[in-house]
């Protein structure tokens, strides 16, 4: 087989699959058919990749460049330029997208396309192929009309449908500058066609398609649009179909609420951009929320929907302090998200957050994933801990293993530290970070044995309660058949009768013992 373009990237792990790739392609026009697309995951030998792709006898590679596939990319194309300097090299991508002309990987390429690069794709393509290569190197141009983009829905596989996250967009552009974020330098929020789109759906989910991923920034900008959607997804919604939106917190009108209380539970997911609840920090970096209004809604969707919200933090912002994080931390978790994934700063090439480097001496490292790695209020230990942190609260919270002994861990905080969750997961966290030399890869039940072995050191608390809390966790929320091994003699001897059973990680926050 042999294909003169080929479509690179190295995605983070098999069940993500580049829906940028699939939009070049969808879009090459004439030039579809002599297209394919490559995309193994990071782990991926460079030198094994180049033999892929040399198989393919290709006269244009395109590489996907992200933060997290950066330098792994940066290697293969070394090498690709090494061996067959003969093939034009053409980049595209967020990461190469701006502070594009200094970059390792930008000077060994032989071009590179800024931007949404649908159409420019395309356009160099043909010349390249023709045999008139372009003197410039650097392309960008103006952003696609976007009801002239070919929605590229049709080139997921059946293998994607089935075991890949199928990612979809109503909408391109944000409206906020948040200054962390890239979408803070789009002008304008442009929306696909809807009955197109809508189209597209339907197609897929005769498919068999049953997990949708919307990657808009805020779905819920438009409420004509995102009831549209969601009027869509609900007459459809008994096939067993799973939704994720990312929102705007502030924003939910009465007839989104209406619609939203319809859905069963299991079948809508949100991800709430917090970021930070600290006024001082979020006006420094350009983030707008109103606070009692989100507040608010959190109740709302807590109290009266099925929806499982996925809330986000950062750490490492301007002028937050460790004390002012956890604050907000404890705050947040009073609007009861069922998880809060906590993120480290990155420096992300092209946003504005780099006009508070001096101001708040904030540091980068210089390599992938470009966090922060200390600022004028937060040490670099500060923000070590707060990652490991992150990590164990991903393992105990997050994961839904756990959820009798965080309620446990929830009551033992307000007796004992002030009501305060994060200074006790803190105290937590210190605690494993000395019994284990990593903060991945553990067991079940390694984690469990630490858990109860920290527990055990406090004095004065009722470790029947929490025994019960740790059995109902591990025996019975995830239906194993023996108690764990440090519990072995426990005075419970109810088992659980059922086998393990593997359920989506959203299904362990919900699932009644």
């Amino acid at each position: 087989m042999s294909a003169p373009i080929c479509l690179v990237t190295l995605n983070s792990t098999y069940q993500h699959c580049s829906f940028g790739l699939r939009y070049l392609k969808a879009n090459l026009k004439e030039l579809e058919s002599q297209c394919v697309i490559l995309e193994p995951t990071i782990q991926i030998g460079a030198r094994d990749l180049v033999e892929r792709i040399l198989a393919l006898k290709p006269q244009i590679v395109g590489f996907g460049v992200y933060i997290w596939n950066a330098e792994q990319s940066l290697q293969v194309v070394s090498l690709l330029k090494k061996v067959a300097p003969e093939i034009q090299i053409v980049l595209g991508g967020p990461e190469v997208s701006f502070e594009t002309e200094a970059q390792s990987i930008v000077q060994k390429a032989d071009y590179t396309i800024k931007g949404e690069a649908e159409f420019l794709f395309y356009e160099l393509c043909k010349k390249i192929l023709s045999g008139q290569l372009p003197e410039q190197k650097i392309i960008s141009g103006a952003l696609p009309a976007i009801q002239e983009i070919k929605l590229p829905y049709e080139l997921y596989s059946d293998e994607d449908i089935k075991n890949r996250i199928i990612y979809v967009e109503a909408s391109r552009g944000c409206p906020y500058k948040c200054e962390y974020c890239l979408s803070s330098l789009d002008k304008s929020v442009r929306s696909f066609d809807l009955d197109q789109f809508l189209g597209s759906l339907e197609r897929l989910i005769s498919r068999g398609a049953r997990e949708f991923k919307f990657v808009d920034r805020t779905f819920n900008l438009s409420p004509t649009t995102s009831l549209r959607i969601l009027n869509f997804f609900l007459e459809r919604i008994s096939l067993g179909l799973f939704l994720h939106f990312e929102m705007v917190p502030d924003r939910l009108p009465k007839e989104l609420k209406e619609l939203l209380q319809k859905f069963p539970e299991g079948s809508l997911q949100f991800e709430i951009g917090i970021q930070t609840l600290n006024a001082e920090v979020a006006a420094l970096v350009s983030r707008k929320n109103d606070l009692a209004k989100v507040k608010e809604n959190f109740q709302f969707l807590t109290q009266k929907t099925h929806v499982h919200i996925h809330a986000d933090l950062i750490a490492g912002l301007p002028g937050e302090t460790r004390e002012s994080f956890g604050r907000g931390f404890d705050e947040l978790l009073e609007y009861a998200p069922h998880e809060i994934q906590l993120g480290i700063l990155k420096r992300l090439k092209g946003t504005p957050i780099i006009r508070h480097d001096q101001n708040w001496q904030m540091h980068y490292q210089d390599f992938q994933p470009f966090q922060v790695l200390k600022t004028k209020t937060m040490s670099f230990e500060d923000l070590q801990f707060l990652n490991r942190f992150a990590k164990y609260w991903d393992l105990y919270a997050n994961s839904g293993q756990f959820k009798d002994c965080m309620v446990f861990l929830k009551g033992l905080a307000s007796e004992r530290y002030q009501s305060s969750l994060f200074t006790l997961f803190s105290d937590l966290t210190h605690f494993l970070s000395v019994r284990f030399s990593q903060s991945y890869g553990h067991s079940l039940e390694t984690l469990a044995e630490a858990l109860w072995d920290y527990l055990k050191q406090i004095d004065g608390i009722d470790l029947l309660k929490a025994e019960e809390s740790l059995i109902n966790d591990y025996c019975y929320r995830v239906k194993r058949r023996d108690l764990p091994r440090f519990l072995k003699n426990s005075t419970h001897s109810v088992l659980p009768e059922k086998a393990h059973q593997k359920k989506r990680r959203q299904e362990n926050h919900t699932a009644n013992l």
